[in-house]
Parts: C-alpha cells; structure tokens; sequence
C-alpha cells in the first residue's frame, strides 16, 4: 500500500508540474501581446502631448512609443484608440524606429475602451480608461490677392511667355559687342526661303558684330516638327516661340521676338525685325546704323501716315471698333522690314502686352503701343519695303527689298557683289 501511495503523490506532483508549466507559458506570452500595445495606460501623459507638439525635437527615437497613435471618431462623438502600425518609419543609425504620431482631436468628455483599442482572448480581463479631450480651433485671416487684374482682350491674356528653343548663344554677352541683331520671321514651311538667306545676305551673320536669326512658332503637325528640329541641329540660328504659327499670330511672333532681345540680347545696338522673303542690304544696312549710332527712342521703316482701320468683315485686315475706334492709324513702320534702337524693346515689349490685342503686327508694335510710348518713327528712304526692278543700282541703294522668291536671292546678292556698275 505505501508503494501505491508514493506512486500516486509522484504522479499527482508531476501533474501540478505539468499544469504550472502551462500557465507559466500562457502567462508569459500573453503579457508579452498586452505589453507590446500597453503604451496608453504607461505613456506619460504631458511627454506624449509635448513629443506631438515639438517639445521633445531633441528626444531620442527610443523615447517614442514605435506605433502611429489616431482617435476614429464614432458616431455618437466618442472616441475610442486605435493603433495603426506607421509604415513611413525609417531606422535610425543606433537601431530604433523614427516615428510620427498624430492626434486627431475630439469633442467628446470622455469615452470607455478597452487598453490600445485591442481584442483581447476571452480569459483575460480588461481595464477601462477615461480620456478628455479639448478642441482648439484656429482661426487665420488672409490678407486679400494683390495679383494684378488682366485685361482679357489684351495681348497678355493670350501670350505664353518664353522659348521652346532660344539658342543665347547667337548673342553672346547680351550683345555688349554688337552693332546689329537681324530676327527674321519665317514660317514653318518656308524651308527653302531660309536656305536662300543663308546662302546670300546671311552670311554677314558671320560676323562677330552682327547676329542673323530666324523665329518661328509652333505647329500641329508632327512632320512639319521632325524636319525643325533636324534643320535646327543642323544650322542653330532657329528661335521657337509658344504660340501656334499663323497668319493672325504675327503679332505674337513680334512680341515674342521683343522678349528674346530684352531676355537675351539687350545690349545690342540695334535690332532688325523683317520677313523670310526680303532681300537685305546689310553693308548698307551697317552704314546707316554708323550714321545713327547716337539716336535713341527711335524707329527707322517705311512711315505709313493716315492710314485707316478696314471695316470690312471680309477682308484679311479687318479690324473691328471694339479693337480701335479712332478713324486712323497712328503713324507706324510697314512690316516687312523696320529697325529699332535697344533701348526701346524692354518698355515696348510690356507696353504691347498691355494693349488690346491686333493682328496687324506693324500697326500695333510701331504705331498703337510706340505711339502711347512716346517713341519716335522716323522715315528711311533706303527701307523700300517693296518690289522693285532688279537692276544693280536699285540693288545697292536700298536696304530692304520686298517680294523676293528663292531664286532671286541669288540673283540679287550678285549684283550686291558686282563691283563693275558704278552707281551715282
């Protein structure tokens, strides 16, 4: 009997053993669950708010509990914990998480969960807490927009500023050395026009005191596009502005060409401004800038006076009323070709922006906007702006003739070059 007896106590006690064991492991893991997300209850209140608003910048990332802490509002206005894990954590040199916790505040008195908002096994018993919170609005005044107002029938109401392609360094140093800057509107089909001009008066671009360069606009055409660029790689000498490339764009082309002086040639003498189909006569074209090189405030060209706006709706320079209402024109520079002095381009540049818009470039540049500027127009005899016989005299005489095709390019740049006809 003492036999079966000490065998039953060594089971028994083995039992214990083995039950006691079991509790240890289940305790064991389950306060290492609950401490893992126990932060609420043992976070010091007043280190928690000051680690929120900045008070603990210096504070090691050890000292902030690894988690993003936000308060789900339900729908009676309490606000029960709930812990999401903060996944833009980045580990710090020494080991420890960088985290960020976020309030989110309600207007609640108090609210009842469970510790850390977490389900708990069913055996395990849970605290209640009690938190209040406080909202704190701010309120901000905005002082009101002092953006300037746009005139939406004005030219800057459609103009986009700036160049796709602006190659600075066919004005090197913003012109300081140079006499003459040539800007030759041209369009995107006129392929053979500029390779005429290269191939003749363009040459003078190789000078060091004299910038030959063409501008265009945009198209929507993407084979129109393919053929720029690789014109572009190959010669340089094309300026692409941002506005689409038409007859009724010309104005924006010219303030765009304005922009590209003020922006990156100002320092130049004087500007050119003329088309792809006239034939310049650029040694003449440099005497008379050496005979004007102390006029300021001024516009050289063929001076069109009197001249009234066209009422008729069908015509391609119809202006109407709204656009200008006086009966005629001030006096301005035909298109084809004018000179400026630089010291002109910036105040005309913003001053075009400013004016209602025209599509009649020379109209509006040199008479309209330069009129209410103040700057002067003068007429040039030698600015012919117009078709003329070809004879080598006529040649050598004018400065700008207009209405030249491709072929004749040559055939007058020769007889520029002829130094067998003697002129009076």
């Amino acid at each position: 009997m003492s036999f079966i007896s000490l065998r039953s106590r060594l089971l028994q006690g083995l039992i214990l053993a083995l039950i006691g064991l079991t509790f240890y492991t289940y305790y064991r893991t389950t306060a290492s669950e609950i401490q893992q997300y126990a932060f609420v209850r043992s976070y010091n209140r007043s280190s928690f708010y000051e680690s929120v608003h900045g008070g603990h910048a210096n504070a090691s990332s050890s000292d902030v509990p690894s988690t993003l802490l936000s308060k789900n509002l339900s729908d009676n206005g309490a606000s029960s914990p709930t812990l999401v894990n903060n996944a833009s954590h980045n580990p710090s040199p020494s080991g420890n998480l960088s985290t960020v916790i976020t309030v989110i505040s309600a207007s609640s008195s108090s609210s009842s969960s469970t510790s850390a908002g977490l389900k708990l096994p069913s055996n395990t018993s849970t605290s209640t807490t009690t938190t209040t919170t406080t909202t704190t609005t701010t309120t901000t005044t905005v002082a009101p927009s002092t953006a300037p107002v746009i005139d939406k029938d004005s030219a800057r109401a459609i103009y986009s500023a700036g160049h796709t392609v602006a190659i600075p360094e066919r004005c090197p140093d913003f012109g300081k050395f140079m006499d003459l800057v040539i800007i030759i509107m041209s369009a995107p089909t006129h392929f053979e026009a500029r390779t005429a001009i290269r191939q003749t008066w363009g040459h003078f671009g190789q000078r060091r005191d004299i910038g030959i360069v063409f501008i265009l606009g945009s198209t929507n055409d993407p084979k129109f596009e393919r053929n720029l660029e690789k014109e572009q790689d190959m010669y340089g000498d094309i300026i692409r502005g941002r506005f689409l490339d038409s007859y009724s764009n010309l104005t924006l082309k010219t303030i765009s060409t304005l922009e590209w002086v003020d922006t990156y040639c100002s320092e130049v003498r004087y500007v050119l401004k003329t088309d792809d189909d006239m034939f310049i006569n650029v040694p003449r074209l440099v005497s008379f800038i050496n005979k004007h090189k102390r006029d300021k405030n001024v516009i050289f060209g063929k001076l069109a006076k009197k001249w009234k706006p066209v009422r008729n709706k069908s015509s391609k320079y119809y202006v109407s009323p709204a656009q200008y209402k006086p009966t005629f024109y001030p006096d301005f520079c035909t298109g084809p070709a004018y000179l400026m002095s630089s010291d002109i381009v910036h105040n005309l540049y913003e001053g075009a922006l400013n004016e209602t818009f025209l599509k009649l470039e020379d109209v509006f540049v040199t008479g309209i906007v330069a009129s209410k500027l103040g700057i002067k127009r003068s007429h040039a005899n030698e600015f012919l702006n117009r078709k003329i016989s070809y004879s080598p005299c006529n040649v050598q005489r004018g400065i700008s003739i207009h209405m030249v095709k491709y072929s004749e390019q040559f055939d007058l740049w020769k007889k520029l070059l002829d130094g067998k006809t003697k002129c009076k």
